[in-house]
This record gives structure tokens, sequence and C-alpha cells, in this order.
């Protein structure tokens, strides 16, 4: 079986890469930015927004080791699903946390995933994830 990708939002990308980093069939984590409207965005235009990005991490995997929805079993627990307006200290729109599918099935998974975790009731306000479907990637500069 292929390779996998999957990309993950949740405010400061470089924050996010260390839990996945340690998943057993994950073979490589990057930094960078989703769903720009323009492309080849740089650091300095996404955090001026405007640009439409997320930044966010690119998660590659050996399906037949790790699902997708074992992946989202970290995500959420590496993010504040609850927050509005970006994660953590960072705001805006650059720094909201998002989910991103590539087929219909990813996208079911994530819808249900995230369903799972708001009627379980166990954070205190609902889940604020945007689910979305995955446009562009573009890598991170090296010094990130």
């Amino acid at each position: 079986m292929a390779d996998q990708k999957a990309y993950f939002a949740g405010g400061c990308f470089w924050c996010m890469e260390g839990p996945f980093e340690k998943i057993p069939g994950v073979k490589s984590v990057d930094s960078g930015y989703v769903n720009s409207n323009i492309p080849n965005p740089s650091y300095e235009q996404v955090s001026m927004g405007g640009t439409g990005s997320y930044e966010a991490i690119e998660v590659i995997y050996d399906p037949s080791k790790v699902s997708f929805e074992d992946l989202l079993n970290v995500y959420w627990t590496t993010i504040d699903p609850t927050q509005t307006d970006g994660q953590f200290a960072d705001r805006g729109s650059q720094y909201l946390a998002a989910l991103f599918y590539k087929d219909t099935e990813e996208k079911l998974i994530a819808e249900e995933s995230k369903k799972i975790l708001d009627e379980s009731k166990i954070l205190k306000k609902p889940v604020a994830v945007r689910v979305e479907p995955f446009k562009n990637w573009t890598r991170a500069e090296e010094y990130h």
C-alpha cells in the first residue's frame, strides 16, 4: 500500500510536529501552508493574513501501520478543539484549527471523529474545528 498524506492545522505549525513524529507508521512531518489563495505563499504573507492559508503540517504515513483515524485521535489531543479564534496564544485566521480531507472517505472519517468528540461532552464548549476540502500545500521555508 502506498504512503498517504494527511493535513492538519492547529495554530503554530512547529508546535504540532512533535506528537505526530512519534507515531509508529508516520514517515515524516513537515510544516507549511494549506489552502492558500495565492501560489507559494511566504511566512510573511501568511502572517499578514489575506492569503486564506492555514499554518499546518503535512503528515506522510504508512496506512498499513497507522490509520487516518489514528492520526485524528492524536490531533484532538494536540490542539484546543473549542478555540474559535486561533490556537492557544496565536490569534488570526492562519492559526485556526482545521482538518483537511482529500476524498469522501476522509471527509466522513473526519466528520464522524469530530462528532464523537463533540457528543462525548468531555469538552465544556462545542468543537470549533473546521473540516475542509484540501486544495493545496506549500512547504514552509527551511528556517522553520
